[in-house]
């Protein structure tokens, strides 16, 4: 199931580029987790899109175990070198990959939330855009074991690859070829992740 090769030439896949398509977003979506300038909301809307028009059974099945199990270990493998960056005197540079994408004001929201609200906040910070990793620095600096940011990040990718699957299902829905399906699956996820800035760039004013 291979979606790029859908949205440049506009054909569906055979089995031979559907057998490279799973590993390729496992591959994305796990590199996405780690370096976090991966669209992979998109890649998962996308990959949706082309398993919808697919006869071939269980096809949305493989790309939702496939995108949320990337999702987990990319997660854990983060959140992991970022403990071993705590622990450290020197930290790391997945550390402070971690705390630029989570200015002073988002992470004491953040921390807030941990406080008030505990595991369950991750589900809500894997769907809201920007939200993953100043919860993940809160995590860090409570000093989470492991098994408990596992606890919360499980149902946290399983909630994210549902929501952008259905992104993708939508798209898939409403055209007839696959490929305009997956430009309609990607314009609505970049959509949804520049509306919460642009909203609160037009409140600041306002309050000012």
């Amino acid at each position: 199931m291979n979606w790029l090769a859908v949205a440049t030439t506009g054909v569906t896949p055979g089995p031979a580029q559907q057998a490279i398509g799973y590993p390729t977003l496992f591959v994305l979506v796990l590199l996405g987790a780690l370096v976090p300038v991966v669209p992979t909301g998109a890649l998962v809307s996308s990959a949706a899109v082309v398993a919808f028009h697919q006869t071939a059974p269980f096809s949305l099945a493989l790309v939702f175990v496939t995108a949320s199990a990337a999702a987990f270990l990319g997660d854990m493998a983060l959140y992991w070198l970022g403990r071993r960056g705590m622990k450290s005197k020197n930290g790391s540079r997945w550390l402070e990959a971690i705390r630029s994408r989570a200015p002073e004001e988002r992470l004491a929201q953040a921390q807030e939330k941990l406080t008030d609200h505990g595991v369950a906040v991750l589900v809500l910070s894997r769907l809201v855009p920007a939200g993953r990793l100043p919860i993940m620095l809160a995590c860090l600096m409570a000093k989470w074991p492991m098994r408990r940011f596992a606890r919360g990040n499980l149902p946290a990718c399983l909630a994210w690859a549902v929501t952008y699957q259905l992104i993708g299902i939508l798209g898939g829905s409403l055209f007839s070829e696959p490929w305009e399906g997956v430009l309609a699956a990607v314009a609505l996820t970049v959509l949804i992740s520049v509306v919460p800035s642009l909203w609160k760039r037009i409140r600041r004013p306002a309050k000012a």
